[in-house]
């Protein structure tokens, strides 16, 4: 297998919160600082060590959000801050720019993630062309050139689910198992979340029986189709939300320098594009990918798989196409159950990945993350288990 892009020494996460809920008042700035602080504390480090911070960031509208998370959580005033909007993808995608920089040799240590203030986000409108015409409002920007390339989210997922079989029963069926899963996991994942404002839990994840699933709305239906057989309803479709979720990235060097123990190594990062108006293929593709880079690693080989699934029938296809069953996803419950805090949704999922794997009994343990993105993005990342001595795992040390 080829060698780490970095090492992780360190991963937290908040809890994620529906947009509306505790995290209502804070700014995406505010809600990733105190993860960032643990980050640091969890790790022995201290803040001057933190060369670069890198936010996924997909609904602040403008300005650096890392910047402001570099600052309010108390770095260093050198420390270098980019903010990455690849939507969907964008946590994953920010801890590949950090280890980018690292294997570049343009960083020692870097903080990336994503955060996200769903229940901040500005109100956004288009500019008039002409003086005295109204600005336009809009609820989010296009994410490919055509209306044919760009249909809404949502119906999209619907047209895929229709054309492709996967039946509203069979989609409810896996949200019910993504919840039942969160919710019996709730102590076990509070070991990463960070508190704020008193929440030391996902705020969503609920106990839901088949029978009030099945009168759930539907909101959105392919043309053609019967609703009640293939209809996106509520339960399917993750909620909008307000989270955080960093890791701590650093070279073997150093680890050695800030005697720092990194427990995990990211192996393989892949972003791709495919078609724009079924952006939910776009995971799958980018697993494909990033396995090959990983080695030619196997699925059987993978102790744990994170895929964010910000549709139950994402996830039936993920699954599908990489001859995985659907259980073997999100051991303990995913984005259907927890909510999508978008710029933050991927970073988390890594999270949970990064947990699953630390408890696995595999020393060499292995696992996929995978995402995708409006726009038709997706991104992968493979991490394994660090053991032994790191000098004869690291052939990129002196």
């Amino acid at each position: 297998m080829p060698a780490p892009l970095a090492l992780i020494a360190h991963w937290a996460r908040s809890a994620v919160v529906p947009r509306g809920g505790a995290f209502n008042a804070l700014q995406a700035h505010e809600i990733a600082s105190p993860v960032v602080q643990a980050l640091l504390q969890g790790a022995g480090l201290d803040r001057a060590a933190v060369d670069v911070v890198v936010l996924g960031n997909a609904l602040g509208a403008g300005g650096n959000p890392a910047r402001m998370l570099a600052l309010h959580a108390g770095l260093p005033q050198r420390c270098a801050a980019y903010t990455l909007d690849t939507q969907c993808c964008a946590g994953l995608d920010a801890v590949a720019t950090g280890a980018a920089l690292i294997a570049s040799g343009q960083a020692q240590v870097v903080i990336a993630g994503g955060a996200e203030a769903w229940s901040r986000s500005p109100m956004r409108m288009h500019r008039p062309l002409h003086p005295g015409v109204a600005p336009v409002p809009y609820e989010r920007p296009a994410f490919a050139p055509t209306p044919e390339q760009d249909p809404d989210m949502l119906l999209s997922a619907a047209r895929y689910a229709a054309a492709h079989g996967y039946t509203r029963s069979e989609q409810e069926a896996y949200a019910l198992n993504s919840h039942a899963r969160a919710v019996a996991s709730q102590d076990l994942l509070a070991t990463e979340i960070v508190p704020l404002l008193g929440v030391r839990h996902d705020a969503y994840p609920r106990l839901i029986s088949a029978e009030r699933a099945a009168r759930m709305p539907v909101v959105a239906c392919a043309e053609n189709a019967a609703p009640s057989t293939f209809g996106l309803s509520t339960l399917t479709i993750s909620a909008q939300a307000d989270g955080a979720a960093f890791v701590l990235l650093m070279s073997a060097q150093a680890c050695a320098k800030w005697d720092v123990t990194a427990s995990m190594a990211l192996k393989a990062h892949a972003s791709v594009g495919s078609a724009p108006e079924i952006p939910l293929i776009a995971a799958e593709l980018a697993a494909r990918e990033v396995l090959k880079r990983a080695g030619d690693l196997k699925q059987h080989e993978l102790a744990c798989v994170e895929l964010h699934d910000a549709f139950a029938v994402q996830a039936l296809s993920f699954a599908k196409g990489l001859g995985l069953r659907p259980e073997q996803l999100n051991l303990h419950g995913g984005g259907i159950a927890r909510g999508h805090p978008i710029g933050a949704s991927a970073a988390v999922a890594l999270v949970r990945l990064l947990s699953d794997l630390a408890r696995h009994e595999q020393p060499d343990a292995k696992g996929l993350v995978a995402v995708a993105g409006a726009g038709g993005l997706g991104s992968a990342g493979v991490v394994q288990k660090l053991w032994g001595d790191l000098h004869d795992q690291l052939n990129f040390l002196p």
